[in-house]
C-alpha cells in the first residue's frame, strides 16, 4: 500500500466519527501543513475562511500549544470571537481536539458532530487514527542529490528539454527523478515539489 492509498485509510476511519465533519492539519511547519484534509459543512468552511478564524482559533491554539486529545468543551484557552459558538450554530456542536507530534511538526485534527459529546473510547479510538495519520504522513528529511538538482533546475525556470540538458541526462530521466520528488513530498505538481522542499529547507 502506498503512503497516499495508507492515508485515504485512515481519512476513511475517522470519517464515520464525525458525523458533522473533520478537520486535519498534518505536519504543521512554518504556520502552514504539509496536507490538510477536511469534510466540514462548506458553508462553515467559507465562514471559517472569510473571518480569518485560523489565526483566532482556540482549538488551533490548543493543538498548537499542547499534545493530546481534548473536548472542545473542556478547552481552557480565551475565544474572544466567540468561534466554538458560532461553529454550533454550523452544526459544529460537540467537537474533539487531537494534537501530536514536535512542535516542529504538529498535526492537529478537529472533529465534530451535533448530538452529544464524544466518549472517552471514541476519542482513544480518533487519537489512534490521527496518530497513524501523523506518522504514515511523515515528511522526508532529505531527498537525493538527483531530487534536488531536478528541483533545483526546474526552479531555476527551466523547463524540462533545457532542464535535461543543463544536467546532461534525458528529459525521461529528469521526469523520473520529479516525480520521485514530489512522491516524497507528497506533492501533486513539480511547481508544489519546489515549493515544499523550499519550506521544509531542502533544497
Amino acid at each position: 500500500m502506498s503512503r497516499n492509498q495508507a492515508i485515504d485509510s485512515l481519512l476513511d476511519e475517522l470519517e464515520p466519527m464525525a458525523s458533522a465533519g473533520y478537520f486535519v492539519g498534518l505536519h504543521i511547519r512554518f504556520a502552514a501543513p504539509l496536507l490538510t484534509f477536511q469534510t466540514y459543512p462548506q458553508a462553515w468552511s467559507d465562514h471559517y475562511t472569510r473571518n480569518a478564524y485560523a489565526l483566532r482559533d482556540p482549538m488551533i491554539a490548543w493543538g498548537i500549544s499542547r499534545t493530546g486529545a481534548t473536548r472542545w468543551s473542556d478547552i481552557d484557552l480565551p475565544d474572544p470571537f466567540g468561534i466554538l459558538k458560532d461553529a454550533a450554530r454550523h452544526g459544529l456542536v460537540y467537537g474533539v481536539c487531537v494534537s501530536c507530534g514536535e512542535i516542529s511538526s504538529r498535526t492537529v485534527a478537529g472533529l465534530a458532530r451535533a448530538d452529544r459529546e464524544f466518549t472517552d473510547e471514541e476519542i482513544a479510538a480518533i487519537s489512534g487514527v490521527v496518530l497513524r495519520l501523523h506518522h504514515v504522513s511523515q515528511p522526508p528529511d532529505t531527498l537525493t542529490k538527483a531530487e534536488i538538482e531536478a528541483l533545483r533546475v526546474l526552479a531555476s525556470g527551466e523547463r524540462y528539454a533545457a532542464g535535461a540538458v543543463v544536467l546532461g541526462i534525458s528529459e525521461s530521466a529528469l521526469k523520473a527523478r520529479l516525480s520521485s520528488a514530489r512522491k516524497k513530498l507528497f506533492a501533486r505538481t513539480s511547481a508544489e515539489a519546489i515549493q515544499r522542499a523550499k519550506d521544509y529547507r531542502l533544497i
